[in-house]
């Protein structure tokens, strides 16, 4: 995913990471994070309002492929992180704008907006984060099969991780794989299984579909004491508080 931001920079903590990031930058992330992220309201009450596009793999491929001898951007060599910012540049902000204003023109979405991704695709390639689009547009690079694993853990996280098998999946050796998997998204794989499930539950409870007990066997515990200890430890408040909380801040708005 890439990200245009408004003016009222978030802060979002990436494992023990916290990136800092502006209008005058934009992010990628390359594969699938538990982040959290804060907002700063402005002075003047401005919303807060951003923009997004899903990466797609095989049209930066077929992009790639339409540009045999393209050079991508001054990023150096291939890099682990999976949550980068870079710094918005006119091109860039030009392709985003005439994306985002196909929303008074709904009639020329179909025809111009594949052209605009593609567009908007190219400028990032030409940017610090080429490689990394390269490499997520490869199939068979450690980055695309690591990628797999973590799809894996992400559609299954209620059940035990097997960490042998995600390792095969990647084609590395166990400890290879959390090493890598580390590196890449700050995370052990049983850790960033925990963030995926404790979002997960976070989710229920704010909504008021589940209670605590509930949400803590649906998103794979065993135990509601170790749920609500590890839920506490992630988010501040025990799991009930923190639902009240995010409810009475949603009535507010």
């Amino acid at each position: 995913m890439v990200a245009a931001l408004p003016p009222m920079p978030p802060l979002p903590p990436v494992g023990t990471h916290t990136l800092h990031y502006d209008p005058a930058t934009y992010f990628l992330m390359s594969v699938d994070l538990p982040a959290v992220g804060a907002v700063h309201p402005s002075a003047d009450g401005r919303p807060y309002l951003a923009v997004s596009l899903t990466l797609k793999p095989h049209i930066i491929s077929d992009l790639l492929g339409d540009l045999p001898n393209f050079q991508a951007g001054a990023g150096g060599p291939a890099r682990d992180d999976s949550f980068s910012v870079a710094a918005m540049t006119p091109e860039l902000m030009d392709a985003w704008v005439r994306m985002l204003s196909l929303t008074e023109r709904p009639g020329d979405i179909g025809a111009l907006a594949p052209a605009y991704e593609r567009e908007i695709l190219y400028r990032l390639l030409q940017g610090p984060h080429g490689q990394m689009l390269r490499d997520i547009a490869t199939p068979d690079t450690a980055l695309a099969r690591l990628n797999n694993a973590i799809q894996c853990i992400r559609r299954d996280f209620a059940q035990p991780l097997r960490v042998k098998a995600l390792a095969e999946m990647a084609a590395m050796s166990p400890s290879a794989f959390q090493r890598r998997f580390k590196s890449v998204t700050a995370f052990s794989p049983l850790q960033y299984q925990k963030q995926i499930r404790l979002l997960h539950a976070r989710t229920m409870l704010a909504t008021g579909r589940a209670s605590v007990t509930a949400a803590a066997l649906e998103v794979g515990y065993e135990s509601a004491t170790q749920f609500s200890r590890e839920y506490a430890r992630a988010f501040g408040l025990p799991p009930a508080r923190d639902a009240a909380r995010i409810q009475a801040q949603h009535r507010m708005h």
